[in-house]
């Protein structure tokens, strides 16, 4: 014991500033956990030390689920999640998709909208109380077409026919006017114009409109079968038009007596010419006499011509010339 304490007093492997060292240290601890205390914020939290409690675990393990989950929801769109929305609540609650569908038997498009509303005719009375609905149903009429009609002859043999105006397309085709206005024809030729009393039945109430249609042969006894409508033929205004201005351009101007007389002196002989030069000036005005009685001069025939000719505008030329195309 007496060598073992000597060793250690005196050599070996201790030194003599070991406790010196251990004094540093602990000064320094102290130190810093003054300056610890002096540099900590009010509302900053103590340093954990010991493990966190169970419940903090947990809650603080929510908070950064809900952050990941708001994330996700954010990056998607909104079809996608309701779809998520929708499947969370079946896999936790139960059901079946098919509940969540919702109902079309509501539905309606412009189409059917403009079907219900619809009028072959509209008129002031039914422009009194306009909803949105009757309003874009008047809209499609204004675009419709009214001189003829596209008809349905389907149901001929049971005096049951279907009429409907004409649109854009229809119109720039021809269809009705110079093809046949039948909704299953395209013939051309032979076309005839006729006048219908159509009477039909619009939203409980019975109606009737005088309505013109151009049909083929073929389509015209079917229209006919039951009894004859009225035809409608062209009138003659174009045709007495047409003759006026030929028998104008084929009449000649009416020569007066003097022209006559000058035609008459160039084809008699020379003996009758001295004869005719030597008259006295009564002649001359028997001549004059002659000329106002047998009708106006040439200057006044062709002023009458001018003057006829000046009353007929561009519009009306044109009004005569489409007067027959529009039966």
């Amino acid at each position: 014991m007496k060598l073992s304490s000597a060793i250690l007093s005196h050599g070996g492997y201790d030194s003599d500033f070991s406790d010196d060292e251990t004094g540093e240290n602990s000064d320094g601890q102290k130190k810093r956990s003054s300056d610890d205390a002096l540099l900590q914020k009010p509302f900053q939290k103590e340093k954990q030390v010991k493990v966190a409690h169970r419940q903090v675990a947990t809650a603080e393990w929510d908070r950064e689920e809900a952050r990941n989950r708001r994330f996700h929801l954010i990056a998607m769109d909104a079809y996608a999640r309701h779809k998520k929305l929708v499947n969370d609540y079946i896999l936790y609650y139960g059901g079946k998709k098919e509940d969540f569908k919702r109902s079309g038997a509501n539905d309606k498009t412009d189409l059917d909208i403009i079907r219900e509303n619809h009028r072959f005719l509209w008129r002031e009375e039914d422009e009194v109380d306009m909803n949105w609905e009757k309003r874009l149903s008047k809209k499609y009429y204004d675009k419709l077409f009214k001189e003829y009609c596209i008809s349905d002859l389907s149901k001929y043999k049971e005096n049951k026919f279907g009429f409907r105006w004409r649109h854009e397309k229809e119109v720039i085709a021809g269809k009705g006017q110079f093809f046949c206005g039948s909704k299953h024809c395209d013939e051309k030729e032979g076309l005839k114009s006729w006048e219908v009393n159509f009477g039909y039945v619009e939203h409980g109430e019975k109606k009737n409109a005088l309505v013109k249609l151009r049909l083929c042969p073929e389509c015209s006894y079917k229209l006919n079968f039951h009894h004859r409508r009225k035809e409608v033929k062209p009138t003659g205004k174009r045709v007495n038009a047409e003759q006026n201005s030929k028998g104008q351009k084929c009449k000649k101007p009416r020569l007066s007596s003097t022209h006559k007389w000058k035609s008459k002196e160039k084809r008699s002989p020379k003996g009758g010419e001295r004869l005719e030069e030597s008259d006295d000036s009564d002649k001359g005005t028997k001549s004059d006499n002659n000329d106002e009685q047998d009708g106006p001069s040439d200057a006044d025939f062709w002023k009458n011509f001018q003057q006829e000719s000046e009353e007929k505008t561009q519009e009306e030329e044109f009004d005569e010339y489409f007067q027959d195309m529009f039966l």
